[in-house]
């Protein structure tokens, strides 16, 4: 990844911070607190770090407003993570090739290029598709008929687009995507199982980022999308006809069902299970690992558990289940106390009758 450089001020001012010390030092790099050298920048957001910040030798420290801190040069902040993250954006800039269309690469007659663009080698573009100015599309990527891909995308190895989807703009997909294919979708009669009509399309809209290997089948009919803003990671998969709403997150290897709708601003933990039907309310955070029964809707809250329940409900319920263990050996131990005083009755009327 490359690098540029920029002197502390010049970064204080992209975050719309304060610095203090020598507002002349140039940084390179972001670094962790703990590797920072010369010319690198690192943060601390927690009072509890604050030690390991005062022994830094980072260049420059982004810290809280108000926080006391012996860094020579700090940038002080509202939100230190943020301003790191923002900073780390212009001293390392994505990579970007410059504009070029590869011998190798198969683009359709009717197809439509947009300027500044590069192709990779071996990219296929079908008929009648457009790729936006600024885009770039990487080795091997397979882009069908009918397709429209935004400006400024990055389309990474191996991405697969089928026909008819719409890919909006700044959309980053990552190595391996697979874009409308078909959903699973089947009527069953007393032989066999027969295709329900998976015809419909996929509208992913702008700034929206596709782990590797993550896949999003088309629509049955009508269309599947996901909403700007939205961030999923790797090995994801989005069943047809799901409504995915803006600025969600989704972690690793979640599997969602035909069918569902997760609202704006939600945030879905890794290998999270959903079943068909299912309505997330915006503001929801669902645990990994956690499993949704079919029809449910989940609303504003903390959700954990198979199936979800809330949050404290679950902490207690996992409360009494780690006790199981303590619970059966003090059963085993009533039972044979029982037992014994049983045995004991059972003497003693004996006894009393001869």
């Amino acid at each position: 990844m490359s690098s540029t450089a920029k002197t502390v001020s010049e970064l204080a001012a992209h975050v719309g911070g304060q610095a203090f010390g020598d507002a002349n030092l140039v940084v390179n790099r972001v670094a962790g607190l703990e590797t920072a050298g010369e010319g690198e920048i690192a943060y601390v957001e927690d009072e509890k770090f604050f030690a390991a910040a005062n022994a830094s030798k980072a260049s420059c420290v982004i810290a809280p407003v108000g926080s006391d801190l012996k860094a020579l040069c700090r940038i002080e902040v509202k939100k230190p993570k943020l301003a790191f993250a923002l900073i780390a954006e212009i001293l390392h800039p994505a990579k970007k090739r410059a504009p070029e269309i590869h011998p190798s690469s198969d683009i359709a007659p009717s197809a439509k290029v947009g300027d500044q663009v590069f192709i990779g080698a071996f990219v296929c573009v079908g008929e009648n598709s457009s790729v936006g100015d600024g885009t770039q599309i990487r080795a091997g990527a397979k882009i069908g008929d009918n397709v429209r891909v935004g400006r400024d995308c990055v389309i990474h190895p191996n991405v697969f687009l089928e026909d008819g989807v719409t890919i909006g703009d700044r959309v980053i997909l990552h190595a391996g995507v697979v874009i409308g294919t078909d959903g699973f979708g089947y009527v069953r009669d007393e032989h066999s199982h027969h295709k329900f009509p998976q015809i419909g399309t996929v509208v992913i809209e702008e700034d929206v980022e596709l782990g590797a290997n993550t896949c999003v089948d088309r629509a049955a009919l009508g269309s599947t999308r996901i909403g700007r803003g939205t961030k999923i990671d790797n090995m994801v998969h989005v069943g047809h006809n799901c409504d995915i709403g803006e600025r969600v997150v989704i972690a690793a290897q979640t599997g969602i069902s035909g069918s569902v709708t997760i609202e704006d601003d939600c945030i879905i933990g890794g290998q999270v299970g959903f079943g068909d039907h299912i309505r997330v309310q915006s503001g929801a955070v669902i645990g990994s690992k956690a499993g949704i029964l079919p029809g449910k809707i989940v609303r504003p809250g903390v959700w954990w558990g198979i199936p979800i329940q809330p949050l404290d409900e679950y902490k207690r319920l996992n409360a009494h289940v780690s006790r199981l263990p303590q619970v059966r050996r003090e059963l085993k131990e009533l039972t044979e106390r029982v037992k014994t005083l049983e045995n004991e009755l059972r003497q003693n009327g004996e006894s009393d009758r001869d």
